[in-house]
């Protein structure tokens, strides 16, 4: 039988992966945000996170895969949306710094399901301090108060300037409030940002960066129980972005401000229960995944009296939406190198072919 002349004719073969990724690397990235502003791409990496989250209950989740040491910890985070498929490799070892090393480098890659083929391979230091703020920036949206102006940092280390503006990009805070125990820290956190139009006040404790604040964000390193906020450091309509607890036995938030605070948001709480501030608590106490609220079965802020609490881990989908970002914005320009990382013998039955001589 002919076919009649609306029947589609056959498909051209399409394309295969190609077998030479693109690497972003350290250059790669920050000419990237050089490019087009930090602010900038930490807007549109909200609008990717939101983008992502919305579709939460079709994502296959699981907490991250963690090697802990008494020094530091190395961390597998794998997450896919049946599409893409994403993974970060990241350590954290708070005592590198006085060896002249960073507490946090992180890599990963993005792939095609339908292959299994990467897509990009990527640095992750750089991509996880903009996904983290972003996150916070994000969830702050939905928790802190409307009037909010004032941004306090417990913590000037690596995250803090990209922390601030996330902060000033999705919500307009442009006065920060910084404390550290090591003050070259805070001058060198008003080195980044004044230029950029912020007013950094280097505070000399925890309570004066916490005057006048509206939004308060605490991101210290040590892996070990702290507790640099207290209940007594609360007042009505303070939120707080919890960033530096992220694994079992690292905490920043006395037990107290848990239980006093109206709401706690979290990202994943199977994964936050382990290794967030509510590790603290009882297993039953009731938290609300972020999801809930951009989906709108849950509020993050019931009214302007209360105080809310974002305990932030870090999820695996949040690196999954940076490297959508990255791989978008980078595809095809000098930023990428690419690298011949699959193997492309001419019959795909024969890899031994590869290591014949010419």
């Amino acid at each position: 039988m002919s076919s009649t002349p609306d029947a589609p004719g056959p498909r051209a073969a399409s394309p295969g992966p190609s077998t030479r990724v693109p690497l972003l690397d350290v250059p790669g990235v920050a000419a990237w945000l050089r490019r087009d502003g930090v602010e900038t791409v930490l807007a549109r990496l909200v609008t990717a996170l939101e983008e992502d989250w919305s579709r939460w209950d079709r994502v296959e989740k699981s907490p991250r895969i963690a090697s802990h040491t008494a020094i530091g910890v190395i961390e597998l985070m794998p997450v896919s949306d049946g599409e893409h498929f994403a993974f970060k490799y990241v350590n954290g070892h708070p005592g590198n710094p006085a060896r002249g090393l960073q507490t946090v480098t992180a890599f990963g890659a993005y792939a095609d399901v339908a292959t299994g083929y990467p897509l990009l391979l990527a640095e992750m230091t750089l991509l996880t301090a903009l996904r983290t703020a972003a996150m916070s920036a994000l969830a702050a949206r939905e928790m802190a108060r409307p009037c909010a102006r004032v941004h306090a940092m417990i913590g000037a280390g690596s995250q803090a300037a990209f922390q601030a503006l996330a902060l000033r990009a999705v919500l307009g805070l442009d006065q920060v409030r910084a404390f550290d125990l090591d003050p070259a820290a805070v001058e060198a956190l008003r080195g980044h940002l004044a230029p950029r139009g912020l007013s950094v006040h280097a505070a000399g404790s925890v309570e004066e960066a916490l005057e006048d604040a509206d939004v308060v964000t605490t991101c210290t390193a040590a892996k070990a129980r702290q507790a640099v906020l207290r209940p007594e450091h609360l007042r009505p309509g303070l939120h707080l972005n919890a960033i530096g607890g992220d694994c079992p036995g690292k905490t920043e938030l006395d037990p107290g401000v848990l239980t006093a605070v109206d709401r706690i948001v979290v990202e994943y709480a199977p994964q936050t229960r382990i290794e967030g501030e509510i590790q603290q608590l009882p297993a039953e106490h009731p938290v609300t995944e972020l999801a809930e609220v951009l989906e709108g079965r849950a509020t993050g802020r019931g009214g302007p009296e209360e105080v809310t609490l974002f305990d932030s881990v870090g999820f695996a989908l949040a690196d999954f939406s940076v490297l959508r970002l990255a791989h978008a914005a980078t595809a095809g320009t000098d930023l990428v190198t690419p690298v011949q990382l699959v193997a492309d013998p001419p019959d795909p039955r024969d890899l031994f072919a590869l290591l014949q001589g010419p």
